[in-house]
């Protein structure tokens, strides 16, 4: 555990060091030498996270009265597509939640049955890889109980979530993924609630993931599609999310 407290410090401090973080998140993107000296234990780490964790192993929760006065919205802030500007339109009638892939059973819910569902309600801190924090709470169902019922193939190893937002206008939408064992983590969420009222478009509407035992920019909003997955090969660059693919930031990510 003492190895992934250090790389966040060292995460900090070289952003710190070379100006990385003046202008948010998005400034890292000019320096991935950094970013490839940083990550480039992403295996080791994973490895090593995985045989000290078990499903009881929770990110922190925190009181109501501990609450960040502000929660940031960065990132997409509107994917802005005719589809996505529909769904606003209608608030949200029409959209549809697929899971799909390596499942027996493939699903398409509205957002009216994903919030009748049980749901779970936590109070827990973002952390963006460019060193800020917020405290916010999320309420949704979580991820592992839609997935059961879609009746997941016993070969499907990864879940890619897919999302609505071309983020910076680029060609491919948004997406990023987990392992089954983070897919079923209990604090794995999609959360259509944000701070007692419904998640706002900047903030991801109607879906957002919410993983709490990781980085910030693993947490998609705008979730439209749930997919199983053998291996990332074949899906955008393989390498299982917008940022890996773009610029060599861990896949893994856990704090």
């Amino acid at each position: 555990m003492a190895e992934i407290i250090t790389r966040r410090a060292v995460l900090a401090g070289a952003g710190a060091g070379a100006g990385l973080l003046m202008s948010g998140c998005d400034q890292i993107i000019h320096d991935p030498k950094v970013l490839k000296y940083i990550y480039k234990e992403n295996e080791a780490n994973y490895y090593l996270q995985r045989g000290l964790s078990s499903y009881a192993s929770l990110a922190p929760e925190y009181r109501p009265d501990q609450m960040s006065p502000v929660f940031r919205a960065n990132g997409s802030i509107n994917p802005g597509t005719p589809e996505y500007s529909a769904w606003v339109a209608d608030k949200f009638a029409s959209y549809r939640l697929k899971i799909y892939g390596l499942v027996n059973k493939p699903q398409s819910l509205s957002l009216a049955q994903i919030k009748s569902m049980p749901a779970r309600t936590q109070i827990t801190k973002h952390d963006c890889v460019e060193g800020w924090t917020a405290v916010g709470q999320w309420q949704g169902p979580a991820v592992g109980s839609l997935l059961k019922l879609a009746d997941l193939q016993s070969k499907a190893k990864y879940i890619v979530f897919h999302c609505a937002d071309h983020y910076r206008g680029a060609a491919l939408p948004y997406y990023e993924s987990l392992d089954m064992f983070d897919a079923f983590h209990p604090q794995t969420i999609l959360a259509w609630g944000m701070n007692g009222a419904p998640v706002t478009v900047p903030h991801g509407a109607p879906l957002r993931l919410r993983a709490e035992r990781h980085l910030g920019y693993k947490q998609a909003k705008y979730i439209i599609g749930l997919e199983a997955v053998e291996s990332f090969a074949g899906i955008q660059g393989g390498h299982g999310g917008y940022w890996q693919d773009n610029v060599d930031y861990d896949w893994f990510a856990g704090i």
